[in-house]
């Protein structure tokens, strides 16, 4: 996961580049298009890298889960039923799953971890809508409005199971 992690932004930045490069070259629209399509994702990629950086230098895995912003209310935890978490969080991928074993880890300090992550996705999140602005210049705001709407949902999925999880692992430290 962590290879496929590091390599697609760089796979995707070249394909803009070369993409890109062929549109100028061309006038063919199709190499615009697939140059939209590979910068938007290589955007997608970079942009997560970044902000996971930002708060591993700022937090490093060390939220407070006892903060209000944390804390998940009866019924979000029943909407969190309702959307049967609890039978597909387990297919989610997870970057680095160590940070998330209690082995090597407290029931505190996994919940703290599950803070961070929870506000590296609600920042994805909102940074998802960023492309859309690029519509201004290259046109095709359906596309990019389509895919800003589908990458946050993508990690509203991240942002509820973190939740979700948070409170299941409370009951344990308690």
């Amino acid at each position: 996961m962590i290879k496929f992690l590091k390599a697609a932004p760089v796979v995707f930045l070249i394909g803009t580049i070369v993409t890109g490069i062929l549109y100028q070259k061309t006038l063919l629209e199709i190499w615009l298009t697939i140059a939209i399509t590979f910068g938007t994702t290589a955007y997608h990629f970079i942009m997560r890298w970044v902000v996971a950086f930002i708060y591993n230098s700022i937090m490093h895995n060390r939220a407070d889960y006892r903060k209000h912003w944390y804390q998940v209310s009866k019924s979000e935890m029943k909407l969190y039923e309702k959307l049967h978490v609890k039978k597909w969080k387990n297919r989610m991928p997870t970057y680095n799953p160590s940070l998330f074993d209690p082995r090597q880890h407290t029931w505190e300090e996994i919940a703290q971890v599950t803070c961070q992550a929870e506000l590296g996705h609600e920042t994805i999140v909102v940074l998802s809508f960023v492309p859309i602005v690029a519509g201004h210049w290259l046109g095709g705001y359906p596309a990019f409005i389509i895919t800003s709407i589908l990458a946050a949902m993508f990690d509203m999925m991240f942002v509820i199971m973190q939740r979700y999880n948070r409170q299941r692992i409370l009951k344990l430290i308690k």
